[in-house]
């Protein structure tokens, strides 16, 4: 509802004939960078699938990411993660390593999500400025560090795993009757053993793969904004950083919190810049959920074919 009122407001104030004015900007070659920049993102997103599960190259495990990013979109879940799963056995992937896998990719992801702003309350310090209504931010970096201890737990010995699964699930059953402790306890100790043996190495990798990704995703944002003509001295990479990692964790919310992350981003830099900013500023965040909402699902849209083709291909070879 918040969110919903506050793009209503923004929306009817925002000058659309000088957005399209902004647009005009975009040269030809615009788009083939910012496609480019947009592959290396997603190739990283993906990275810790092929980090966690054996058998999955860099190439495989960005296809199916971006097949699982087209799915959960035009179907309810759990569709995405059984067409995760049926990829990873064509693929000679045990599925209970697949989903390992990618239960440990999703964590790792909500790691870095949650903890983004801890990032932005670092560069907040660098450049001086006051934190104002962002110190509720914290509550997303305490999520992160949650995830973080209890993910470790987990790993570090099956009686932690059984200790951590059995809380779980006791917690859960005050709100789901239907949730047995005993069940969560053993999925825990199962997670364990399914990730123990790649976890010392794909962990870190995958922390600062992730990581790496926010960094293109950003760069991704700040090429849009100069595209259409809002300058450095307008919107700082500082600047637009620190608008970004605060909105990051919003990202949860469906299409990647579009109208939410983008009314954030938009207020931090008119509020830096002035609003004679804002309809460029408008015109930049358009573009860049062109590419990484539109991006990602041609992406997966054709990863989808290749897999098909090929999974064809090796039914029907002798």
């Amino acid at each position: 509802m918040v969110a919903t009122v506050v793009i209503v407001r923004l929306v009817g104030r925002v000058d659309w004939g000088e957005v399209r004015d902004a647009l005009t900007h975009l040269a030809w070659w615009h788009a083939p960078v910012l496609f480019a920049v947009l592959v290396v993102r997603q190739v990283l997103n993906a990275l810790p699938l092929s980090l966690y599960i054996p058998g999955v190259s860099a190439y495989r495990a960005t296809q199916n990411d971006q097949v699982a990013i087209l799915m959960s979109t035009i179907a309810p879940p759990p569709s995405d993660i059984a067409l995760r799963m049926a990829m990873f056995s064509s693929w000679g992937v045990p599925v209970p390593k697949g989903l390992a896998g990618t239960l440990m990719n999703t964590l790792t992801f909500y790691i870095v999500r949650f903890g983004a702003p801890a990032v932005g309350f670092v560069l907040l310090a660098v450049v001086g400025e006051e934190a104002r209504l962002r110190w509720a931010d914290l509550i997303s970096v305490a999520v992160a560090v949650s995830i973080f201890v209890g993910l470790m737990l987990v790993v570090r010995s099956e009686a932690l795993a059984r200790t951590v699964g059995t809380t779980g699930g006791r917690a859960a059953s005050r709100f789901r009757r239907t949730v047995d402790p005993e069940a969560w306890a053993a999925a825990c100790v199962q997670f364990r053993l399914d990730v123990a043996a790649r976890f010392r190495h794909g962990f870190p990798r995958s922390l600062l793969a992730l990581s790496a990704m926010l960094a293109v995703d950003l760069t991704l944002l700040v090429l849009a904004l100069r595209f259409v003509g809002v300058s450095a001295a307008e919107a700082p990479v500082v600047e637009v950083a620190i608008a970004y990692l605060f909105a990051y964790p919003f990202t949860l919310f469906p299409f990647a919190g579009i109208g939410i992350v983008d009314a954030l981003v938009l207020a931090a830099i008119v509020d830096f810049a002035g609003p004679e900013v804002e309809a460029a500023a408008v015109a930049g965040l358009v573009v860049w959920r062109v590419f990484t909402i539109g991006g990602p699902l041609a992406l997966g849209a054709l990863g989808l074919v290749a897999w098909r083709r090929s999974a064809g291909t090796a039914v029907t070879s002798p």
